[in-house]
């Protein structure tokens, strides 16, 4: 997409400035307490997100998201009408069951591809909604960075927060579903909705608690690897992933919870030499859930595996795998099937 030329770029970033009025705390300390009482009650409000504290002044109005996942959470926490659009690369499926099918249809849909900085000038976005690899990156020049010279405000999903590692590449500071809880609380207070917040956040543990509480001992729990596609090297899950908590909640031992990474690649003799029970695909991306189920059970070093061997391979969105309102669903319903299988062989 073509730049946008300088004058409404620069008319851009002057009601960008003036949008939802957020400033970052540079010493640490709580900038809403060094302020007099504002007269909207609520606000101001400071905020922490990946480490770095904000203050709003007042809710953003022009919200712009990147992706499924993170779009349902402002959606889930009823903020349609603050929304400018979103991007979603891929193709959202069928929406015409969910909760959100509604917002779904009338919240414009910027692009079919990732984010763009000439995306969010052209919808006069004051906040930008994304992730690390969820949007945001180095590579792409979209970051919360160069969106703040713009003066536009940033918001970054928790799950994928950069925690120092790995020379600063590193992702992830919490298990994954307490990063669903954590974003959907600090954006309650953000957008003055936190009876809302509380409420779904109440709703989703009581989801996740009761798959939790139906599920086998340690000892008898099988074990899950999560596919998302590769054939050379497999792409799969770490434990700061959405698939570690919603394996292990639903009863499941996944099998790569020693990587301290959401998403990351493996080898195949790792794979193998783990001896999965299950096997979970990540129906995403170019490649139908079909054809790697095909790849998996046609792959020669996979057909001792017991998930291969015995057929126990499950499909799941991903939307359901990703940090968004539909894990604690995933939840249950993967426990469903774990409790039907039996380990080992």
């Amino acid at each position: 997409m073509r730049r946008p030329a300088a004058p409404l770029a620069a008319l851009v970033l002057a009601l960008a400035l003036t949008g939802c009025g957020a400033r970052v705390s540079d010493d640490g300390r709580d900038a809403a307490a060094r302020r007099p009482a504002g007269s909207s009650g609520h606000y101001p409000v400071t905020v922490g997100n990946c480490g770095t504290r904000t203050t709003y002044d007042r809710a953003p109005r022009r919200v712009v998201t990147n992706d499924v996942g993170i779009t349902e959470i402002m959606f889930a926490l009823g903020l349609a009408d603050r929304m400018a659009g979103y991007a979603m690369p891929d193709d959202k499926g069928d929406v015409d069951g969910l909760p959100w099918k509604d917002a779904y249809d009338t919240v414009p849909r910027l692009s079919e591809k990732a984010l763009t900085k000439e995306l969010v000038l052209g919808a006069r976005a004051d906040l930008v909604f994304a992730g690390w690899n969820y949007g945001f990156g180095e590579d792409s020049g979209l970051t919360p960075a160069a969106l703040k010279k713009l003066g536009i405000g940033s918001y970054v999903l928790t799950e994928s927060c950069h925690n120092g590692t790995d020379g600063g590449s590193g992702r992830g500071v919490m298990p994954p579903l307490e990063a669903l809880y954590t974003d959907l609380t600090t954006l309650g207070k953000i957008f003055g909705v936190e009876d809302r917040a509380k409420a779904l956040v109440k709703k989703y543990r009581k989801q996740v608690a009761d798959a939790a509480a139906k599920a086998p001992a340690p000892a008898r729990r099988p074990s899950v690897f999560l596919y998302d596609d590769g054939r050379d090297k497999p792409f799969t899950a770490g434990r700061y992933a959405g698939p570690h908590d919603i394996i292990t909640k639903a009863g499941g031992d996944h099998l790569m919870k020693d990587l301290a990474d959401p998403w990351t690649t493996v080898g195949w003799e790792t794979v193998v030499d783990r001896r999965p029970d299950v096997i979970v695909i990540n129906d995403y991306g170019d490649t139908s859930a079909a054809r790697k189920k095909a790849f998996l059970e046609s792959y020669p070093p996979l057909a001792g595996v017991p998930a291969v061997k015995h057929h126990r391979i499950y499909v799941m969105d991903y939307a359901e795998l990703v940090e968004s309102p539909r894990n604690p669903a995933a939840v249950s319903d993967l426990a469903r099937y774990l409790r039907g299988v039996r380990t080992g062989g």
